[in-house]
């Protein structure tokens, strides 16, 4: 039965798939957007001074992010700094088990860790214009002094909050909306990226 539900979830842009491959931009202005469907994600609330945090982080072989936009890896898993005290775990193990993972190792002290998998979902967007489209609805500063690989912030883009991870410096970002609110940006970066589609305006 497990197995039956998992086979038949549906991404909230599934609908989108056709119209995201239509929108990609070859050349020197590459962009491309894609959907990473399914992403385990687990928040965890923790005092980052605590051994609690501690054993979460041996747990998952890196240490909690200790401030904002940074971010830390280890195998499947990448932790995002949400607040003081707030992580965001994605991993691409099973959601279950690493809530469950998590769990036990916060153990009995103040904290909690849920699995907010259904919350949201992730878009990819990237290439070398993939910055100017997200520029031109995200009020971050996004050039390379300001915004790098390995560093994650909560923002908007367009009218929809996100969290924006900056993965390399292709550059490649992934965007966590909201569920609800992901057909509406998938489609804002789609037009978005329409205009790359044309030649260079001297």
């Amino acid at each position: 039965m497990a197995e039956l539900t998992a086979a038949s979830r549906t991404s909230p842009v599934a609908h989108l798939e056709d119209r995201m491959r239509a929108a990609t931009v070859t050349g020197a202005r590459a962009v491309t957007l894609t959907e990473w469907p399914f992403i385990a994600m687990v928040n965890v609330r923790v005092d980052p001074t605590s051994e609690a945090a501690d054993r979460i982080g041996k747990a998952l072989g890196a240490p909690l992010p200790p401030q904002c936009g940074h971010t830390s890896t280890s195998g499947p898993h990448t932790v995002l700094w949400l607040g003081p005290d707030e992580w965001l775990v994605l991993s691409q193990a099973d959601a279950t088990a690493v809530t469950a993972e998590l769990k036990e190792a916060l153990g009995a002290d103040p904290g909690s860790v849920v699995d907010v998998s259904a919350n949201r979902t992730t878009l990819e967007l990237s290439g070398p214009a993939a910055r100017h489209v997200l520029e031109k609805g995200c009020p971050l500063d996004l050039h390379p002094r300001a915004l790098g690989p390995g560093q994650a912030m909560s923002t908007t883009v367009g009218p929809v909050a996100v969290l924006l991870w900056q993965v390399d410096d292709t550059p490649t970002y992934r965007l966590l909306p909201r569920s609800s609110f992901a057909d509406y940006l998938a489609r804002w970066l789609i037009d978005a990226m329409s205009e790359y589609h044309g030649p260079v305006i001297p």
